[in-house]
């Protein structure tokens, strides 16, 4: 068995206070699974582009593609859902860290997207989202002639 070291248990219990504040103060990064409906850094995305498209990652594991809802209006992608709670009775918890509960997360993003022709795909718990540029924001080869 290992022996109970206090000063580690006091420096977790330090890094988990400082994650229970984190959001305290009207900060953007709040809590995503609060009672009702987070808006904070969950899930993690990332966002990249070439020179057709934009491209978003967003990791949600755990979570039933059905659970998962986007929405695109004006240059702001929409994520939201729900991660369903473990109904497991009866069971003394000894952590829980896995939230549960509703999430929502916002993405700002330039006017310049297709919205007719965004794709979602969910693999191994990655939310896989493809936001075509218009055809007016891509760049255009110009050729030059000589004379």
């Amino acid at each position: 068995m290992a022996g109970w070291d206090l000063f580690q248990e006091m420096d977790m219990l330090r890094r988990e206070f400082d994650q229970l504040f984190r959001g305290v103060g009207g900060s953007s990064q709040a809590s995503s699974f609060l009672p009702g409906v987070g808006v904070g850094g969950y899930p993690r995305v990332n966002l990249s582009e070439d020179e057709g498209n934009y491209y978003i990652e967003a990791v949600v594991p755990g979570i039933d593609p059905k659970d998962i809802d986007l929405n695109l209006m004006q240059g702001t992608l929409t994520l939201s859902g729900e991660r369903k709670a473990d109904d497991k009775q009866g069971q003394t918890w000894h952590r829980h860290e896995r939230g549960a509960g509703k999430f929502m997360r916002t993405i700002e993003l330039p006017n310049s997207v297709d919205g007719a022709k965004v794709d979602a795909q969910y693999r191994n718990g990655i939310l896989l989202i493809t936001l075509p540029k218009q055809e007016t924001v891509k760049p255009k080869k110009i050729s030059v002639r000589a004379n």
